[in-house]
């Protein structure tokens, strides 16, 4: 007969257990239906975002300007040793012509100097060291193998230092690459956050920036700044005459440029090279540290590491080329942090 027996019950202790579990999973249900989904980042945030990204790009391209202009320096530099050391090679070659011509007129005429025959037919840099075989030239040979000693330790000094520069050279462009790479991964990530915008947003960006932009034109125009005398005058108008044109990183003009270009194309078309960086346009004259005392012309230097330029344009106003998705405008002088200005 089968046995009838009581199902078994579970301990108060697993009871409790399972309890607390079923209790800590339906709370974390709850949670998760509760929790509000990630917040897509207002207009102004990402125009903060965006604007912190171009100040950034910036500051990398005049790193980039930096190295640019050095690569090309060096590039001049080594064209000129080059165009030296192959002018060097060719009077050596000239002097050691004139000096196996002696050796042949004293062969015709019954014999050869041992110490002559010695230098044209072994290795002449060390025949050279030896001094006190001179004594047995003439002294037109002796002074034809000075010259050839002394131009030969030039050239060897000349392709020395040529030597180094191509090493700096490829030092440079590595920097160069470097540079070019931070500014576009900066930009790319500017336009990422500007791609998120709704078209909506994107508009009433440019509706800001274009309001403001015609302020500031307005506050110029009716104003009644010192204006800009001499070169600096031909340089602001040169300036002026570019409004409208856009920005790009690295660009200095005609068509394009950013900011440094802009000023360096401007005092260019003036008549006066400044270098090509906001860094080392900050050292290119008189600086000027009250605003109040600035004149339409002067280079007005932004930001603590200098990495900003424009023009005084007077009322409180520059004339420069912003940044990435803009253009040459006139802005309040006050938009960015105010260094000093340079009187070129």
């Amino acid at each position: 007969m089968a046995s009838h027996r009581r199902p078994k019950q579970p301990s108060r202790t697993r009871v409790t257990v399972l309890t607390t579990a079923a209790a800590a999973a339906v709370a974390l249900s709850s949670q998760a239906a509760n929790a509000a989904p990630s917040e897509k980042p207002s207009k102004d945030e990402v125009k903060a975002k965006v604007d912190k990204l171009y100040e950034e790009a910036e500051q990398a391209t005049e790193k980039y300007n930096g190295a640019k202009e050095r690569q090309e320096k060096l590039q001049k530099e080594i064209s000129t040793i080059q165009d030296n050391v192959a002018r060097g090679q060719e009077e050596v070659n000239e002097l050691r012509d004139g000096l196996g011509s002696m050796a042949s007129a004293q062969y015709r005429s019954g014999g050869i100097d041992p110490s002559l025959q010695l230098f044209l037919s072994a290795d002449p840099d060390d025949y050279l060291d030896k001094a006190s075989t001179l004594d047995q030239l003439s002294a037109q040979q002796v002074d034809a193998l000075k010259k050839i000693q002394e131009k030969q330790r030039e050239l060897a000094q000349d392709r020395a230092e040529a030597s180094d520069k191509l090493k700096d050279l490829a030092a440079t462009r590595t920097e160069l690459g470097k540079k070019k790479s931070q500014v576009q991964g900066k930009l790319a990530e500017a336009q990422k956050l500007l791609n998120s915008l709704t078209a909506a947003e994107k508009a009433a960006l440019a509706a800001e920036e274009e309001r403001a932009s015609r302020a500031s034109e307005r506050t110029v125009l009716g104003g009644s700044s010192a204006p800009a005398t001499g070169r600096a005058s031909s340089a602001y108008g040169a300036a002026q005459s570019k409004i409208g044109s856009p920005y790009v990183y690295g660009a200095s003009g005609p068509s394009s440029f950013d900011c440094s270009g802009l000023t360096s194309w401007a005092f260019a078309q003036a008549g006066i090279q400044i270098p090509r960086t906001s860094q080392a346009q900050a050292n290119a004259g008189t600086r000027i540290y009250s605003q109040s005392d600035l004149q339409v012309g002067d280079l007005v230097i932004f930001y603590g590491d200098l990495h900003h330029v424009g023009f005084y344009a007077g009322n409180g106003q520059v004339l420069h080329a912003p940044r990435s998705g803009t253009v040459v405008r006139y802005e309040s002088i006050n938009n960015m942090p105010y260094q000093f200005g340079v009187r070129i």
